[in-house]
């Protein structure tokens, strides 16, 4: 066996580092996706009409600080919005009346969850669902109207010609 390790050194320290990365791996994306996040998050749903550019692993975040991460998304065949499971790190108690929104970092950053907390005195508990959200906007049907419009403004009156004389 000692001299099968010997030939083979090469092979076996190759293998030693695949099996390191795959490891690496997999405690990356379990920590992305708030898989392996047992206790220390709780899970909330929301509903949106539309959750364009949210995925599992987008982040959700309460004044721009990432406070927990998207789980699951499908959608709900009653009312044909996305439903939206994500996980809020549980030292952040969120009001009851606390709305969500898709958020656009800019035009070219990934989209996000903003928690943006209410007033109310109860708490969200885990398994509750955020009533008040705003699902994301299309960026491209927006930016074609702003240009569709941009031209000259053809409403008013139409000048007379001017005579010669």
């Amino acid at each position: 066996m000692p001299g099968i390790l010997k030939e083979n050194i090469v092979e076996a320290l190759a293998g030693i580092v695949v099996l390191a990365l795959a490891v690496w791996f997999l405690v990356f994306a379990l920590g992305r996706t708030g898989g392996g996040g047992g206790g220390d998050y709780y899970a909330l749903t929301a509903r949106f009409p539309n959750a364009a550019g949210i995925s599992v692993g987008s982040d959700v975040r309460v004044s721009g600080l990432k406070v927990g991460t998207v789980t699951s998304q499908k959608l709900d065949p009653a009312s044909y919005q996305a439903l939206v499971t994500l996980t809020v790190n549980s030292q952040i108690a969120l009001p009851l009346d606390t709305s969500a929104a898709i958020t656009s970092e800019g035009l070219l950053g990934g989209n996000y969850i903003e928690l943006i907390p209410g007033g109310d005195s109860e708490e969200l508990m885990p398994g509750d669902e955020i009533i008040d959200t705003q699902g994301s906007t299309d960026l491209m049907g927006l930016i074609g109207s702003v240009i569709n419009r941009s031209g000259a403004d053809n409403s008013g009156p139409t000048p007379a010609p001017a005579s010669g004389g």
